[in-house]
């Protein structure tokens, strides 16, 4: 088995991140630093470590969907000490990891999981996963403007990619908004809007590709079925 696929197997990154950790010299096998692509590995044998922490395949993976409240980071760790979505998982004593990330004031679906090929394969920009959010803005955008979005907006020196956008509902005052993009930038969709002059009250995200987040509750997760992680596996 190759390294950077041991690597992933045990659930520490992705195997873009593994092949990172390789160059950075942070992987010892059998206590001596490997920086080769290509390295074989015996796993009954070889000791794996990272920053001098023996790791192992994890035998049992898990996939989950997290409806994610606002106020939580998707960070494993945080300077300010501010809540993580990790802590909503009592239950769960494997070490998981979110797949992507939802900015701190965004809530909805967050899938968690310990297979980092699969978190590879779908964070990878050349996989155009779609993810669907329902954006509150204040205001009553007209079409022209909902137009812009569609086509891609600059969004600070990157201009986004085409989007697809409906407008759900507004009284006037404040207006629900579908989008649908399958693209990850930083904040993007914040940023999309704000191009437009229409800032964003409330995001969430219902959907990743044909996972739907559904009526689960905010703070509660629930297990992908077997169904649902063949439909991830194959995108």
């Amino acid at each position: 088995m190759r390294l950077q696929k041991y690597i992933a197997l045990s659930g520490v990154a992705s195997r873009r991140k593994a092949e990172e950790m390789i160059l950075q010299g942070r992987v010892k096998l059998n206590g001596t630093i490997v920086r080769d692509m290509g390295v074989i590995i015996n796993t009954a044998e070889d000791l794996v470590a990272i920053d001098n922490q023996i790791i192992k395949p994890q035998e049992k993976k898990l996939y989950i969907l997290l409806h994610k409240p606002e106020g939580y980071v998707t960070t494993l760790s945080d300077e300010f000490n501010r809540p993580k979505v990790i802590d909503l998982l009592n239950d769960i004593h494997e070490r998981v990891f979110p797949v992507g990330r939802l900015d701190y004031d965004t809530s909805g679906l967050l899938l968690m999981t310990n297979d980092g090929d699969l978190t590879y394969q779908l964070t990878h920009p050349k996989h155009e996963v779609k993810k669907t959010y329902i954006a509150r803005v204040k205001g009553n955008p007209e079409e022209k403007t909902l137009a812009l979005l569609k086509k891609g907006v600059d969004i600070g020196g990157y201009v986004t990619a085409p989007a697809q956008v409906e407008k759900i509902k507004s009284d006037g005052r404040f207006t629900s908004i579908k989008i649908i993009i399958h693209e990850g930038k930083n904040r993007q969709i914040r940023k999309m809007f704000d191009a437009v002059g229409y800032p964003v009250l409330h995001l969430k995200r219902i959907a990743m590709g044909r996972i739907e987040l559904g009526n689960l509750l905010k703070g509660k997760w629930r297990h992908l079925t077997a169904e649902e992680i063949r439909y991830l596996k194959s995108i």
